[in-house]
């Protein structure tokens, strides 16, 4: 019964934990729709709503930043959604400038062609979108692109997921590995920190293999059944994610040598010295030969193992926090030479903080009779961390950010703002678990000696109820009984002095709701590497550090208009319809009538609309005669919204004619 108690006392841990792992994927559903990615296009020829004469030899696209393409990142489409590019795609990128081509076959018919492209940008995640242009006058098409967004879907989430857990790993592995070596030496002979720090590498390792895996569906097919082509994979391996992930299974392989020392010769050194000092303590004869001596090389050598151990493992460490920051948004955009490090430091010191205190949490629970010294070390090294955070932080948003709207009106800037809130908040909890501590000290100081007495008594107890039980008679199931019962005993001290400290029980409480906020500020975390920075959002909105334009509401245009051609029965009123007015297929209607309001037929009408901020147009339309007075056009394609210029000539003789403008908003 004794030996069960503790594990009853851990089920509101461990419900707090997996509820709080639920919100996160909750979080993760939501945020995955929103993740976009940092290159972008920013030009191409023929643009998009392009009318041209004469059919292109080639397409050409214009992006951002270095992106990785391959031989069929583009596709053009004719009307009847079949394939007109030919050959190679081509690089024609130079003096700064990202440009991709791809041929075209010779003698394209009219029509509207649609140019489908895919890529996968600098920082790791994949772009895709796509554009129309047409030859001599737009036409209906039935060419169709993917509405699912590149690295979105189901896989998308999957692979963010992962990507959470790899960042969770990191920072189990390596603050577990720091709080025992900088906060508590005794804590590497402790099964529960054993198993966090090795349940860190495991899970780091095993979702990046899931994430070399995910790599081909989540920037191409979006299939998750072609993660196991070997192709593909293939292809990802020459790529710089591919090649990050890779790396960082080579590190982890370090990683693992390292925890084998850590957890066996090092914890072994540990024990062996404690014992020596005790030893030294009762029977040091003051002869440098005897037992004191012995302890201060015991001393010197686990000391050099210690450094040794703090010097490989930062090394691994900082290798590992490199894979994120060589192939992620630290390695795109400007200062990359400096990004780049304080990146690394940044990772470093998260999981310093919320990994030791993971550690420290599981080390309340499982092993309270942690030292007042350990819990000191680690609230210094907290602190440090907090300001690493603070000063590495504040450089990354002003990087990605720019400006001071795109706080609050770009995705990036948004998520910053939370996890910002949150670390207050997480702060907040810091700032009460440092009074527990406070408290804690001298609540241990006061209580030593008691303590100590208390454990003699209870030690002495066991050894007589072992001296009655051993005699002649006494076998090996009487001695693992006795085992058992020492165990037990051992047990029931260590829960009854954790129930009765209540300073400790407190520094339980907020420690546990730090680790809680802390599991949600990693998510917003994850969620910011996969989103766009503000800063480029801001320059696709096309006002670099000004606020964006909000899209008008999509809704039908309706005009009308007088004329006057200047002849005879040259004058009349134009009314005009456009519906949906959205970028896309429309429907255009058009009446013309007489001063006396009946229908009047005219020889030609003619519409054109220009689109002059962009240079788009004009795109001209020819409607049909439906009735008298009365034309219609069944699929007027707009291809972007904004501030149209429209023009209706209307010719009402061989000679007389006159052009209405007007600006229409499409939107």
């Amino acid at each position: 019964m004794t030996a069960t108690a503790p594990r009853i006392r851990q089920l509101p841990l461990v419900r707090l934990l997996f509820v709080t792992a639920a919100l996160l994927c909750g979080l993760f559903g939501t945020l995955s729709g929103t993740a976009s990615a940092h290159a972008a296009l920013t030009a191409s020829d023929p643009k998009d709503g392009a009318v041209v004469d004469v059919a292109p030899k080639d397409v050409t696209l214009t992006f951002s930043e270095q992106i990785a393409m391959g031989d069929d990142s583009i596709r053009v489409l004719d009307p009847s959604s079949k394939r007109v590019d030919v050959a190679k795609m081509r690089d024609l990128s130079g003096g700064g400038t990202v440009r991709y081509a791809v041929g075209l076959k010779p003698g394209l018919p009219d029509g509207t062609y649609t140019v489908a492209w895919q890529a996968v940008s600098a920082d790791s995640h994949p772009v895709s979108g796509a554009f129309t242009f047409s030859v001599g006058a737009p036409s209906k098409t039935t060419a169709t692109v993917p509405d699912q967004e590149a690295g979105g879907g189901a896989v998308g989430l999957l692979y963010d997921t992962v990507r959470y857990l790899s960042y969770a790993g990191f920072v189990l592995l390596v603050g577990g590995a720091a709080f025992i070596l900088a906060c508590w030496q005794r804590g590497a002979s402790v099964r529960p920190l054993q198993r966090l720090v090795v349940g860190g590498w495991v899970t780091l390792t095993a979702s990046t293999l899931v994430l070399l895996l995910l790599r081909t569906p989540y920037t191409g097919s979006g299939k998750l059944g072609d993660a196991f082509d070997l192709g593909g994979l293939a292809d990802v391996l020459d790529t710089k994610t591919g090649a990050a992930l890779v790396s960082r299974l080579l590190l982890l392989g370090a990683a693992a040598l390292f925890i084998a020392v850590l957890f066996g010769a090092y914890a072994k050194r540990v024990a062996e010295t404690g014992s020596g000092a005790r030893a030294g303590a009762e029977a040091d004869d003051g002869d440098g030969e005897g037992p004191g001596g012995a302890g201060s090389e015991a001393e010197k050598a686990k000391a050099d193992l210690t450094f040794g151990l703090g010097l490989g493992g930062t090394v691994v460490a900082a290798g590992i926090a490199g894979t994120w920051a060589l192939s992620e948004h630290a390695s795109t955009g400007i200062q990359t030479g400096l990004a780049m490090p304080l990146d690394v430091l940044h990772l470093l010191a998260v999981a310093a903080w919320l990994g030791g205190l993971v550690s420290l949490l599981t080390a309340l629970h499982r092993t309270p009779d942690i030292e007042r010294a350990a819990v000191r070390r680690f609230s210094r090294i907290a602190f440090i961390s907090v300001v690493v955070l603070a000063v590495t932080g504040l450089y990354q948003a002003w990087r990605q950010v720019g400006s001071w709207s795109a706080l609050t009106d770009t995705s990036y800037g948004q998520l910053l703002l939370a996890k910002v809130a949150l670390i207050a908040v997480l702060l907040g909890a810091a700032w009460f678990s440092r009074r527990w501590t406070g408290l804690l000290g001298e609540r241990t100081t006061a209580g030593t000696e008691a303590g100590a007495e208390a454990e003699a008594g209870e030690a002495e107890a066991v050894e007589v109820g072992a001296g009655d039980g051993a005699g002649a008679d006494a076998g090996p199931e009487r001695a693992a009984q006795l085992a058992r019962q020492r165990t037990a005993l051992a047990t029931a001290r260590k829960k009854r002095d954790r129930d009765a400290d209540t300073e400790r029980s407190g520094l339980r409480r907020s420690v546990l709701v730090e680790a809680c906020v802390a599991l949600v500020v990693l998510a917003v975390t994850t969620a910011l590497t996969g989103t766009e920075p503000g800063r480029t959002q801001e320059k696709e909105a096309g006002r670099p550090g000004s606020e964006a334009a909000a899209p008008a509401p999509a809704r039908p245009v309706s005009l009308t208009e007088p004329f006057d051609t200047g002849g005879a029965k040259g004058k009349g009123t134009v009314r005009l319809t456009l519906d949906p007015a959205r970028s896309g297929s429309n429907v255009m209607h058009l009446w013309i009538d007489d001063p006396a309001g009946k229908p009047m037929d005219v020889p030609e009408v003619k519409v054109a609309y220009t689109l002059k901020s962009e240079q788009i147009g004009p795109l001209p339309v020819v409607p049909e005669r439906l009735a008298p007075g009365h034309w219609s056009a069944g699929s007027v394609q707009v291809p972007m919204p904004g501030d149209w210029h429209l023009q209706v000539t209307v010719r009402t003789s061989d000679i007389d004619q006159t052009t209405i403008e007007k600006n229409v908003k499409i939107g």
